[in-house]
């Protein structure tokens, strides 16, 4: 089985890159790195080459884990994370969540939501700030 992880450059994905390599750890399992594009065109926002993942992943410290690369290739980004949880069996889904106002909390992201209810595996929402933890 693998743990499948959505990252991007940014805090949240960072926390849930560093969440998914202690639960690879923990149950003994690959990890599959699912990156792709965040923000809208106009940010100004690219998705991050391999390298910036790779250097993520060195800075995460996964040494020994089985890792493997998923570059999206579709544009809905909630059917590419299902696409890769289906591709590799994925036994957990890790994803980063931005903090929100008080009202903003109850609105989960549209791509965080489709990915809640369409996965056929437990999702693990991380927040930002919590890299350190555990």
């Amino acid at each position: 089985m693998t743990i499948v992880v959505a990252y991007t450059p940014s805090e949240q994905g960072r926390a849930a890159l560093q969440a998914a390599v202690r639960s690879a750890r923990r149950s003994r399992e690959g990890l599959a790195v699912a990156y792709y594009e965040f923000g809208e065109a106009d940010d100004g926002l690219a998705a991050p080459s391999e390298e910036d993942v790779r250097s993520a992943l060195a800075e995460a410290d996964v040494e020994g884990l089985d890792v493997t690369l998923h570059r999206r290739s579709m544009t809905d980004i909630g059917e590419f994370l299902l696409a890769v949880i289906d591709e590799v069996s994925a036994s957990l889904l890790v994803i980063g969540l931005r903090r929100k106002s008080p009202i903003g909390k109850l609105n989960l992201g549209n791509a965080a939501r489709r990915v809640v209810l369409g996965a056929p595996c437990p999702v693990l929402a991380v927040k930002d700030g919590l890299r350190a933890a555990a």
